[in-house]
């Protein structure tokens, strides 16, 4: 590769010129020149008397010359280019931004483990790693790998301490009992059901010996003055927190263990409000009141605009978005869009950048003043108040937590004169929150936050860089419309270009997450960020300045009708998305994205292209997953037949399983069993002849389908039914948790609902080379138990007991 300032004719060699940039080596903007030795004339004596040329140059061979031709430089030449490149890499400070990176790697590190680690082995590894580092000062790369493996051990102890804080009580089997809590919010859900979170102070009826501090639970009505900080009592059904639905999905026992919920369920009558006993304690009481007066804005803001614009405004300015329909939630999603509803880094700018404009305007009108001071400053603290009470009135959900420190470190850099937007100051933001909430990592919202985030700074940051290398002359004079077009040209330019950037970076995390993609999103963007930008937001901004002086009806009036356009521009498009799951990927392909993007994103000189590899191999990993065959849950299983057909072997399933599984196995039907009135258990036709790909037909306690492949699947109620499934079945799954395996075919995989209760969710998987080869499966909980799984042992289904009310329902009847 010819360095600048080299000669432009093969032949010149010593003749070269000498890029200006080469005398200063020291400089961290150095770019060293590939060395190459005058090519030698047959014939020619040695250059100096004496001494003979390298083989490789008196006798080259076509390895050599290939080189020469393609003008590649030689490996020393390479080395040393490298080693330039990443000293200058180190010191524009890239060893501070990979902070946050080992940081993250050893949370992710912890988080997948197959046990629980205790405290002494990371701290062990860390002092060992701090002291190593310590020693090897003078040996720079030795020194580097010192400190990478003390951050990752440290992410580890980081992770370690917060599963050790949080401590959730979980509840470990489903029970009915008299709870009496202290509501801690209420929030109106689409379906026009109350969610209510409450403080447990006791239960009755049967008392529970290891009650859960905190409930989630949904009631049809509650009384009219029961308000956040209200004591209420009512007679509840309690549910232990699901695991996930399938392996390597969403774990929800995982979020209610970091978010401090021990169970959830409802109440079987409508609760009541009884008189507090003594005062609640002040951080009780300070969290009341801020729910409250969220409460209230939230219900004024309805009553102004109404509709589901007035939900979705109440969602943008408080963090209220239970009761956003269904219809809309799906068209956002489709579109795109749906991290307008969710309180982040894209409101929390537009706040504080509202604020900072109406300040610098309102000190522009004083020119006296803004020439004497400060004023830049003075709106960047505004700003960062504003934020900070933004984030306060919003319930402080950990999206915008992990948004205010962002934003908040910007402007603290305003403050002491430092450039906003850097790296860097992403780096700082990573770094509190990894330590803050390490769990956050392994979410899709981390991940896609600071993806983006990271991507658009180093996308704008090598823009800069570009820019300040061009020599640009002064534009010519146009006219007003000329001077508006161009201005519009470039900021819809902008658009695109900011929505292509942060979608490309979060394109594979999305597809991990949820299995599918947004194929519009681009112009769902363009077409609803201007609106967002220009209209929804500055006007909630000024609706909730004028709030409190009762002024806010116009601006409220004009926000609504921006969510009304923004809604039906959403719903327009997501009716023509072409596609929406796309199923699942490997987790590889993730990883190597991940590296990709943090080598593009840090590195600044030509280190950069790093990236590619790891990019290409991670695209080309994409597809390396096996997708299952089954799916088992607790109550539903699912089988994909063909055609983009899944069935089912219940008319009615729980709605989220079933998109979530629709989504990972690309399928778009639905196709529920077929149930025939028989007197016995036992099939007309002979299960054999079942074509391939046929769905689940029932019959008294047994349901039998045929996957595409040729296994015959099978659905039992019990042992004694599922018994004569052993002689055609390859799959049997057994609806009782006092079975065990009725088959003496080791070819035969019966899973019973005893193992569903211990291991979770399942996926199996057939030999597609042969029908007759035995099943594999996977679980979606391994054993140890990690802590946020622990309450799964002491279920009854678990202990192999069958459930409360089947003692009652196989009580033998009195005689007539």
């Amino acid at each position: 590769m010819a360095g600048r300032g080299r000669g432009t004719k093969e032949g010149e060699g010593a003749e070269a010129s000498v890029s200006e940039r080469s005398l200063f080596a020291d400089s961290p903007y150095a770019e060293p020149l590939p060395l190459a030795l005058p090519e030698p004339h047959p014939g020619v004596a040695p250059a100096l008397p004496g001494h003979a040329l390298p083989a490789q140059v008196t006798a080259p061979g076509s390895i050599a010359r290939l080189r020469r031709r393609l003008r590649l430089p030689s490996w020393p030449a390479l080395r040393r280019s490298l080693a330039v490149a990443a000293n200058t890499e180190l010191d524009r400070g890239v060893a501070f931004l990979l902070v946050p990176v080992f940081l993250a790697a050893g949370v992710i590190i912890y988080f997948s483990l197959a046990g629980e680690p205790g405290f002494a082995q990371p701290i062990a590894i860390v002092v060992l790693a701090t002291c190593c580092a310590l020693a090897t000062r003078s040996r720079p790369r030795t020194h580097l790998f010192c400190m990478a493996a003390m951050l990752c051990a440290l992410g580890v102890v980081a992770a370690k301490v917060e599963t050790w804080r949080a401590g959730t009580q979980m509840l470990g089997s489903e029970i009915q009992t008299r709870l009496t809590g202290r509501v801690v919010s209420l929030e109106q859900m689409e379906s026009g059901r109350i969610r209510l979170t409450l403080d447990v102070v006791s239960t009755a009826y049967p008392e529970l010996r290891y009650a859960p501090e905190r409930v989630r639970l949904s009631a049809r009505t509650v009384p009219a003055d029961m308000t956040a900080g209200s004591l209420i009592t009512g007679y509840a059904r309690l549910l232990p927190p699901t695991g996930p639905v399938r392996p390597e999905s969403y774990d929800f026992s995982f979020d209610s263990y970091f978010t401090g919920i021990g169970g959830s369920g409802f109440f079987l009558g409508n609760p009541k409000t009884i008189a507090t006993q003594g005062p609640p304690p002040l951080t009780a009481r300070l969290s009341s009141a801020i729910e409250n007066a969220r409460e209230n804005i939230a219900d004024h803001i309805r009553g102004k605009i109404g509709g589901a614009e007035g939900e979705i405004a109440a969602a943008l300015i408080v963090g209220v978005r239970a009761g956003i329909p269904d219809e809309v939630n799906e068209a956002m999603r489709r579109t795109g869009i749906y991290h307008i509803i969710s309180i982040s880094g894209l409101h929390m700018a537009l706040v504080a950048g509202t604020i900072m404009a109406l300040l610098r305007g309102a000190f522009a009108l004083f020119p006296v003043f803004s020439s004497r001071r400060p004023v830049k400053k003075y709106a960047a603290a505004a700003a960062l108040v504003s934020i900070a009470a933004y984030l306060v009135i919003s319930g402080v959900v950990v999206a915008a937590e992990r948004s205010f420190i962002m934003l908040a470190v910007m402007l603290v850099a305003v403050l002491f004169d430092r450039a906003a937007l850097t790296m860097r100051n992403l780096a700082i933001s990573a770094i509190a929150v990894i330590l803050v909430s390490p769990h956050e990592v392994v979410g899709p919202s981390f991940q896609m936050s600071f993806a983006a985030t990271a991507a658009l700074v180093g996308a704008y940051a090598g823009w800069a860089d570009y820019r300040a290398d061009k020599v640009r002359t002064p534009p010519a004079k146009r006219s007003f419309v000329g001077f508006l077009s161009r201005k519009f040209a470039l900021a819809m330019g902008g658009l695109a270009m900011t929505s292509i950037i942060a979608g490309s970076a979060t394109l594979l995390f999305a597809i991990w997450h949820f299995q599918r993609v947004s194929p519009l999103s681009l112009i769902a963007n363009l077409a609803v960020m201007p609106i967002v930008s220009l209209i929804v937001m500055p006007f909630a901004v000024l609706s909730a300045l004028a709030m409190p002086f009762g002024a806010d009806g116009p601006f409220l009036y004009v926000m609504g009708k921006g969510l009304m356009a923004m809604i039906a521009i959403s719903a327009w498009i997501s009716e023509r998305s072409p596609v929406d799951a796309v199923g699942l990927i490997s987790i590889r392909s993730v990883l190597l994205v991940a590296v990709a993007l943090v080598i593009a994103t840090m590195a600044t000189t030509w280190l950069r292209l790093a990236a590619v590899p790891f990019a290409l191999a991670g695209l080309l990993t994409v597809p390396q997953v096996l997708t299952p065959d089954v799916l088992i849950s607790e109550h539903l299983v699912a089988m994909p037949i063909g055609g983009g057909e899944l069935a089912l072997n219940r008319e009615r399933s729980n709605e989220f399983t079933t998109d979530n599984w629709k989504r990972a196995l690309r399928a778009k039907t639905i196709i529920p069993p077929e149930i025939f009135e028989a007197t016995d258990t036992r099939f007309d036709l002979d299960p054999l002849d079942l074509p391939p790909g046929s769905p689940f037909y029932c019959t008294g306690d047994l349901c039998i389908a045929r996957h595409p492949s040729g296994a015959i699947v099978a659905l039992a109620k019990d042992r004694k039914t599922a018994r004569p499934a052993c002689a055609f079945a390859s799959l049997i799954v057994i609806d009782d948790a006092t079975a065990y395996n009725p088959c003496r075919d080791p070819l035969v995989l019966v899973v019973t609902k005893k193992q569903l209760a211990r291991d979770g969710s399942a996926a199996v998987f057939f030999d597609p080379q042969s029908a007759a080869a035995a099943p594999t499966i996977r679980f979606a909980v391994d054993k140890p138990y990690r802590p946020w799984h622990e309450q799964r042992r002491f279920s009854r289904e678990a202990r192999g007991l069958p459930p409360y009310n089947q003692r009652e329902k196989y009580k033998p009847k009195p005689a007539q």
